[in-house]
């Protein structure tokens, strides 16, 4: 037997064998998670559809559409009007269909699929498939898979029309599998739906406002009467407002509430909410154009973003913000100056007894920061450098930090600006010493993931910057800390990417990222597949440079990083490459752990055939598991260790007695065979 004969069980139907040799056949082995790519679907987490589910309001038709999606292998369309909180409606009809369960090939999914005419990033492609040039696509529907296809923001027939094929096979695929599936379809393009549709599509209607707005205050706890919402004031809004902006002011009447600023009666909080969601732009503006100077314009903005923040603080950080914009200094003394409290109370701003400064008004602050983004857009490149300065002023705490970054982050994309947030998070993450991550790079680059418009964008410049060739061990520590808290939620796939990148390398930091990664896919049967997958190398490419990174397979491969219980081929396959590679002291810890696990429970046997099944006869490699295991059963003669080194031994002389009768049978003659004793 040669070096290159090697046995790949591949979602076998049945017995398989490719060849002379030993065959080891594996049942429920899937291969799907060979065709993905970057377009990587978005997990919906459980969390937050229980939080949807206590505030949904169903819109009209909704029972109707929850109907047809009940039977296995279902499809339903929606179609509604923008605002009616279409959306949340596709979640909640999939999130009702039961509880998350598990199957024997692992989780049902509860995914969103990616918008099939978008082009993809390239990072998964290369990643998984090695070369980028490979023809991926999402895993196939399985059986009891929940999925969400959102074709809301299509521009335009064109666009639709270029989808529709896809949607036609998707609808297929979960028909044969007894999944579910539920589309959201583009508004205002009904003449563009293909008549076969039709009879799986729902319209649905526009919830109550009041409905919408009832829920969010009693899960808030709102002690209201049925009377306070009926006011002609809120009428407008029940009619024409989005369902977000109904949540908005849900959580601004609470904001109102819990600040303890606005009495106790809930109808002061609804009226503060209320002017806060229609009256405070045309506020903000008058007020910046009565503070015509430019000392009162940057207290304005300065005490927006560091609201909450203490007097001192806010002082620094508007002398700071002068500076930056390059305002000089009056030639009057300070003592000849106005006093800093005048300042604040000209422009409606308060000082609590602990120092601390805030508006008067509710989400005053949001509206002044709304306003100079929107209309002073010379200044952001001045005001991104002020917020890398002073975001880490001595008197900020940390949540002072994170309030500071989000304020920021949510301008910046607003005005679409990302370049803004990602700069400062690495700038920020560089100056990080110590064994933690930078709160204010991790609160940033959670931001960009988390946003609707940019969180791609985010997690293409992750993956640039993972790949680059020299990270500071604060970015490193912050870009694992992404990934594990947030990255592996929604895009587990791309999280044991970036993750993976981040271990090769040298380090302390790196030696996090590891564990972080190992600990993501132990408790995921299919992410650790793939890891096993990407760590053995393409098998296309045959250079030096895509041999896998060893040690991170062999420690991958130890039995305590296993999914419980763990899948044979997989390790087959792992095991396969590791043996296939020069014998090295790595192969040591790798072995020694299943031999101890195996050494305490029996059920784990299997673990020995595998193993040296993975060898495929080669006779280095089955002397090193021989050396390797008479190290471990050692000179105490341990019953328990004697015996299972013993049983290991016996499967070595089986494969070497196998290998001497496949080379007679090749022609070669007989041979003696060279055991390993």
């Amino acid at each position: 037997m040669t070096a290159q004969d090697r046995v790949t069980v591949n979602d076998a139907r049945g017995p398989v064998n490719n060849g002379t040799g030993p065959q080891y056949v594996f049942y429920g082995a899937r291969t799907t998670w060979r065709n993905r790519r970057s377009a990587e679907p978005l997990r919906i987490v459980r969390e937050d559809r229980l939080h949807l589910a206590d505030r949904f309001a169903p819109p009209g038709n909704y029972r109707a559409a929850a109907d047809r999606l009940e039977k296995p292998g279902s499809v339903v369309l929606l179609d509604a009007q923008p605002g009616t909180g279409r959306r949340a409606a596709a979640i909640m009809l999939l999130h009702e269909l039961g509880e998350d369960c598990e199957t024997p090939r692992g989780d049902v999914r509860f995914e969103e699929l990616p918008t099939p005419d978008k082009p993809t990033s390239k990072d998964e492609d290369r990643d998984w498939d090695g070369d980028g040039g490979g023809d991926a696509r999402p895993a196939a529907p399985g059986a009891g898979d929940r999925l969400l296809l959102d074709l809301s923001r299509m521009a335009g027939e064109e666009e639709y029309a270029g989808v529709q094929r896809h949607l036609a096979g998707l609808r297929s695929q979960v028909q044969e599998a007894g999944a579910h599936l539920v589309v959201v379809l583009p508004s205002g393009m009904t003449q563009a739906h293909p008549p076969e549709l039709a009879p799986h599509t729902v319209t649905l209607e526009r919830p109550r406002g009041i409905a919408v707005l009832t829920r969010h205050l009693r899960m808030d706890r709102m002690p209201f009467r049925p009377a306070d919402l009926e006011r002609p004031g809120l009428r407008l809004l029940y009619d024409r407002s989005p369902m977000r902006e109904l949540a908005r002011l849900a959580s601004l009447v609470k904001t109102a509430r819990d600040s303890g600023r606005f009495g106790t009666a809930f109808t002061n909080w609804l009226d503060q909410a209320l002017c806060a969601v229609t009256d405070r732009a045309t506020e903000v503006s008058r007020r910046v154009a009565t503070a015509c100077t430019a000392p009162e314009r940057a207290l304005l903005l300065a005490a927006a973003m560091f609201e909450e923040a203490h007097a001192d603080t806010v002082h620094e950080a508007w002398r700071s913000l002068l500076t930056t914009v390059g305002h000089e200094e009056e030639a009057a003394t300070e003592l000849a100056r106005m006093d800093f409290g005048q300042r604040l109370t000209a422009l409606g701003i308060e000082r609590d007894p602990d120092g601390r400064l805030r508006f008067e008004q509710l989400a005053y602050a949001d509206a002044v920061r709304t306003y100079f983004w929107a209309n002073f857009p010379g200044l952001r490149d001045e005001l991104a450098e002020w917020i890398g300065v002073t975001a880490g002023l001595p008197g900020l705490t940390t949540d002072d930090q994170a309030n500071i970054v989000v304020r920021f982050g949510e301008r910046s994309l607003a005005t679409g600006r990302p370049d803004d947030l990602f700069e400062l998070a690495t700038l920020w993450a560089k100056g990080a010493t110590g064994a933690s991550s930078d709160p204010r790079a991790v609160a940033a680059l959670e931001l960009g993931l988390s946003h609707e418009g940019f969180g791609g964008w985010f997690r293409r410049r992750m993956y640039d910057c993972v790949n680059s060739p020299s990270l500071s061990d604060g970015v490193v520590r912050a870009l694992t800390t992404v990934c594990v808290r947030s990255l592996a939620s929604t895009h587990p796939d791309q999280a044991v990417v970036r993750l993976r990148h981040l271990a090769v390398r040298e380090g302390e930091a790196a030696r996090a990222a590891e564990e972080a990664l190992f600990e993501i896919v132990r408790s995921d049967r299919r992410l650790y597949r793939l890891l096993i997958d990407r760590l053995r190398g393409p098998a296309r490419r045959e250079s030096r440079a895509a041999e896998p990174p060893l040690r991170l397979l062999t420690e991958l491969l130890r039995s305590d990083r296993v999914p419980d219980p763990p899948r044979w081929p997989d390790l087959s396959l792992g095991w396969g490459t590791v043996f296939s590679r020069p014998s090295t002291k790595l192969w040591d810890p790798m072995v020694k752990s299943w031999l101890d696990t195996v050494a305490g429970d029996r059920t784990q046997e299997m673990a020995l055939e595998v193993m040296v099944g993975a060898t495929h006869g080669r006779k280095t490699a089955l002397h090193r598991l021989y050396a390797i295991a008479c190290d471990w059963a050692g000179t105490a003669r341990d019953p328990a260790r004697t015996a299972v080194a013993g049983r290991l031994w016996q499967h070595i002389d089986q494969a070497q007695y196998a290998r001497a009768d496949r080379t007679r049978r090749a022609g070669d003659g007989p041979r003696t065979t060279e055991e390993a004793r």
